[in-house]
């Protein structure tokens, strides 16, 4: 229970924090994202090295080939995300457009699996799409505005690259959902080894990494010719995007760390739960403490996105079934 306890902690501290960083890094360096995905990668696989691999003494129990059909989607869909940032898609936007991942499952387990779903699933499905599209659609009314405003060729241009990059976030989450789907067979195949996996698919990407030299080196350059601060306690100074990239990789370990914790202690219903809060805690945050811009709209469009998350999972459903068990269970007491 302690142990429990201690993951739910550090996945809000860890995965709430990673975020700050992050958005730190992209305001100051919006196509930084290539780097600090390669510098993520990098940081877990050295540690999965040391503590999964143990330098090749750990037996391996699902084959490279199935490895890396698996490798190649998580480093599309990284990428893609990445490169959403550079194509003037607000962080709010992000985290909320990448929490309608239910919709693309969904999708791909109807086409790929043929899958049946329940009217209730259907319809959170449906909730989730009514709030991505408003706060789509909001952002974009947005910029237009600001077009207006500016009624220039400059501004068409960034309408233009909203739209691109709303369309990336789209091929990503299918790609995420693909490999969500051939993670389960895997799994079904191998028998579930998540720190493997953890390790392999942060491992077998870095050779890609090598097409993006040239975008990596660049952004290296403007992170490390950025401002120097004081490191509070060490007392040390170094770029202030040096120490944001620091702080994003350990944090983002943390996150990914606690959530395995996690998916080994509790059921995926409470794992799903806490994920969904920790997205909202960190959109909260996003808005309040970097001032991003968030209408009524936006507003409501958060509220149908993550209603539809708890009823795609559930959620309702069963708190209600625990509070009618609990109360015949009082009803009984008492005539007892």
């Amino acid at each position: 229970m302690a142990s429990t306890a201690l993951a739910v902690l550090f996945v809000f501290v860890g995965c709430c924090s990673n975020l700050v960083f992050l958005e730190l890094l992209t305001k100051e360096d919006p196509g930084s994202g290539n780097l600090i995905t390669f510098c993520q990668f990098l940081f877990i696989s050295l540690e999965g090295m040391i503590f999964t691999w143990k330098f090749g003494r750990a037996q391996r129990t699902i084959e490279i080939k199935s490895y890396m059909a698996l490798v190649t989607m998580f480093f599309v869909s990284s990428v893609l995300n990445n490169y959403a940032f550079d194509f003037k898609v607000p962080m709010p936007l992000h985290m909320i457009f990448r929490a309608g991942a239910l919709i693309a499952n969904m999708i791909m387990g109807i086409v790929i699996l043929k899958r049946r779903y329940r009217s209730d699933k259907y319809s959170s499905v449906l909730l989730i799409t009514i709030g991505i599209c408003l706060c789509t659609v909001m952002s974009g009314k947005e910029m237009h505005e600001e077009v207006a405003a500016k009624n220039n060729i400059d501004g068409l241009n960034d309408l233009f690259w909203l739209a691109v990059g709303i369309l990336l976030l789209t091929v990503a989450l299918l790609i995420s959902a693909r490999m969500g789907i051939y993670q389960e067979y895997l799994y079904a195949r191998f028998g579930k080894h998540p720190r493997e996996a953890l390790f392999y698919t942060h491992l077998l990407p870095l050779p890609f990494f090598f097409l993006l030299w040239s975008n990596l080196w660049d952004h290296a350059i403007i992170a490390a010719n950025s401002p120097a601060i004081q490191l509070p306690l060490v007392g040390l100074a170094m770029p202030r995007m040096i120490a944001y990239l620091i702080g994003n990789v350990l944090t983002q370990y943390l996150c990914i760390s606690s959530v395995f914790v996690l998916t080994t202690e509790c059921t995926s219903l409470t794992v799903t739960l806490i994920l969904t809060l920790r997205k909202f805690s960190s959109l909260i945050f996003s808005i309040v403490y970097f001032r991003n811009p968030f209408t009524h709209y936006h507003w409501m469009g958060t509220a149908f996105v993550f209603l539809g998350t708890l009823v795609f999972t559930e959620v309702i459903q069963k708190f209600r079934k625990t509070m009618r068990d609990r109360r015949r269970q009082r009803r009984k007491l008492a005539i007892d």
